[in-house]
């Protein structure tokens, strides 16, 4: 036996140790329940690895973000393991871990029913509690092949070695370099039962599976692609113990009951009609209503900061798209061309800033016109496949608060702060709060123009981020074609993290359009171009706000902000009176004159929302007085009318929630 000497590397702390040949990474780390895995040289690997002379070994415990992900995956072939036993015919698709849990793709005759699912996962819990070990061993591909010839789905798997991507999972199984199976073994006999082609790593055993749930099965197409096979998908979820687990799916009923396509029907706001197709919304009147105010409030505040409003139409000739590069960079999202005026292409459009930028060269432009603030609320049409449509979400229909702003090099970085600032204070306008920003750079495989211009447009978005004090979080190869963004991601009352207000500088579309204006010397020059989407969509941002306040809108946004409730038929009235005269404020009042008995009045109030209730009855007649019910069912009474409208309106003006 040999001597080998390992650093243990943990955080910032370093630990030499001289250990034989043939230790393993859970020799080093023995008695550390929490660990399942190690780091080596950068790369994860089993517990079962034998480490080598010089290595650097991290630990990797089962909560972080690499172990969840490990955890997942080891579940994932424990669900795969079960469903063979229990459906010998079904063959293999990918296991890949992804947020908060993972899944698995099957081909099988039939879908999998809610009582498949049960017996399942009854199936995986005697698979955890047997302990099988998973076990690595390395093949060659006619290996591979041989031991896996009744599984196409792999054997096309082991065809794409190397070339496996991570969007469609597939480089959970074979990357680069090697090919590995995993064989679960049976802990006391080391017999084989089940094996599965995987690049790892797992856990040492199944019994460190500590909890999971099985959630729900859906179709989806192999690898992602409509033109390959339909398969069975079954979610499911893993966490590091049983308490995680009941968190989380006590987070996931409380987000289902705040779904906005749930609160859209319940609150009569919004549909999707067959007869208009998938992922267009029509919004109903009290949809509209909320619609409307959130757009009158962003129109104000815009026009307070000095931006112009422009309007451009729905369809364009395929020729715009050609000069902008959309059609060469963004033509799978686009809705097939119309031929028209004796074949020309037209196109619905899935961006406003083509437009705008013919606007601002539709005439000269000089320096003293600059920073010009270009605003739209835009419609926009995006071909989504069918599979990521997701009500008001992601649609294929939808308006963007879209504004291009052109400025001189010299005024870039004031102008980028001031809109970031602008932003943020919007939104927290509408009730968030709590933001992080992040930084999208240059995806070295899709973007135009130079180096050195993408490096200063990403120094300057840099600076202008960390000037606002917040988080910042690099996305690597996440901009757009045309220019490095910052994106502000903002969470909501249950801690749900969305993307929504976008900031792009662009020095490569006033290129592509030769947009010029005049300088202070005569000479021709290049704006700057800043894209700027504040709520992303009006749609997903209405969506957003539905779910976060779970359909109870603070008084300024809420469609009935007040409804009049008569304790008889004698009091309708004297409460028409009242809301007639709140109206007259400027507010949106309603009376229920319905034969329906107060207290069901009263819970259909409760049901739909509505920040004030209006009560009156004899004694409120009397003194001139109404009485207010909240949401929560406190009450407060004998309010004068000209007092309780005051309060109204005030609450409404402070955009305050009640």
């Amino acid at each position: 036996m040999s001597d080998v000497r390992v650093i243990i590397q943990r955080d910032s702390e370093r630990e030499e140790r001289v250990v034989t040949t043939g230790t393993t990474a859970a020799d080093l780390f023995g008695g550390e329940r929490t660990v399942i895995a190690a780091r080596v040289g950068g790369e994860l690997k089993d517990l079962a690895y034998e480490v080598g002379d010089g290595e650097t070994v991290e630990p990797v415990e089962i909560s972080s973000e690499d172990g969840l992900n490990i955890l997942r995956h080891s579940t994932a072939h424990v669900m795969a393991q079960a469903v063979q036993e229990l459906f010998p015919e079904a063959k293999l698709g990918i296991g890949p871990p992804v947020r908060d849990g993972f899944y698995y793709d099957f081909d099988v005759e039939k879908p999998f029913t809610p009582e498949d699912l049960k017996a399942i996962e009854k199936k995986m819990q005697e698979i955890q509690k047997r302990g099988q070990r998973f076990s690595r061993r390395v093949v060659t591909d006619e290996a591979a092949r041989a031991e896996l010839a009744d599984e196409p789905y792999k054997l096309e798997l082991i065809g794409i070695k190397g070339a496996a991507s991570h969007d469609d999972g597939a480089d959970v199984e074979v990357g680069g370099g090697e090919l590995s199976i995993y064989d679960n073994l049976d802990a006391k006999t080391g017999e084989l039962c089940w094996k599965d082609l995987c690049r790892g790593p797992h856990l040492p055993t199944t019994r460190n599976i500590p909890a999971f749930k099985l959630m729900r099965n859906a179709a989806a197409y192999w690898r992602g692609s409509e033109k390959n096979p339909m398969l069975q998908r079954i979610y499911g979820t893993a966490w590091p113990s049983k308490e995680e687990l009941k968190a989380h799916l006590d987070f996931l009923a409380e987000a289902e009951k705040r779904d906005h396509r749930k609160l859209g029907n319940e609150l009569d706001l919004f549909s999707f009609p067959d007869e208009v197709g998938s992922g267009l919304a029509v919004f109903h009147p009290k949809g509209g209503v909320i619609r409307r105010v959130m757009e009158d409030y962003s129109r104000k505040r815009h026009e307070e900061h000095g931006y112009e409003f422009v309007y451009s139409p729905h369809a364009t000739k395929g020729k715009l798209f050609e000069k902008s590069g959309h059609l060469d960079w963004y033509a799978e999202g686009m809705y097939p061309p119309m031929q028209l005026d004796e074949g020309v292409d037209y196109y619905l459009k899935p961006m406003n800033c083509p437009m705008h930028n013919l606007i601002f060269d539709a005439r000269g432009r000089s320096y003293r016109e600059l920073p010009l603030r270009l605003f739209e609320f835009g419609t926009v049409y995006r071909y989504e496949k069918s599979g990521v449509v997701h009500g008001l979400t992601r649609a294929r229909g939808f308006t963007q608060d879209d504004a291009h702003i052109y400025c001189t090099r010299e005024q870039m970085a004031e102008e980028l702060d001031t809109t970031l600032t602008f932003v943020l204070d919007l939104l927290r306008d509408y009730g968030l709060t709590d933001f992080y920003l992040e930084l999208s750079t240059k995806d070295p495989e899709k973007f135009v123009g130079s180096d050195e211009a993408w490096e200063e447009a990403t120094e300057v978005l840099r600076q202008v981020a960390e000037k606002q004090g917040l988080p910042l979080t690099p996305d690597p190869g996440g901009a757009a074609f045309y220019g490095p963004k910052i994106s502000v991601q903002a969470k909501d009352a249950i801690g749900r993290t969305w993307q929504m207000s976008t900031v792009q500088l662009d020095f490569n579309l006033p290129e592509r359009f030769d947009l010029e204006y005049t300088g202070p010397d005569g000479t021709k020059q290049r704006p700057v171009m800043i894209h700027r989407a504040l709520f992303g969509s009006i749609e997903r941002f209405f969506a957003v706000l539905l779910e976060h306040y779970a359909g109870a809108f603070p008084a300024w946004l809420a469609p009935v902000q007040a409804l009049g409730i008569p304790i008889g038929d004698a009091h309708v009235p004297y409460l028409q009176e009242f809301a007639a005269k709140a109206r007259r404020q400027g507010l949106r009042v309603e009376v229920d004159a319905s034969s329906d008995r107060m207290q069901k009045k009263i819970r259909n109030a409760q049901k739909q929302k509505v920040p004030f209730m209006v009560i009156a009855g004899d004694e409120d007649m009397e003194h001139g007085a109404v009485s207010f019910r909240y949401r929560d069912g406190s009450q407060e009474n004998g309010i004068p009318v000209d007092e309780a409208i005051a309060k109204i309106v005030k609450v409404v003006g402070e955009r305050t929630q009640i």
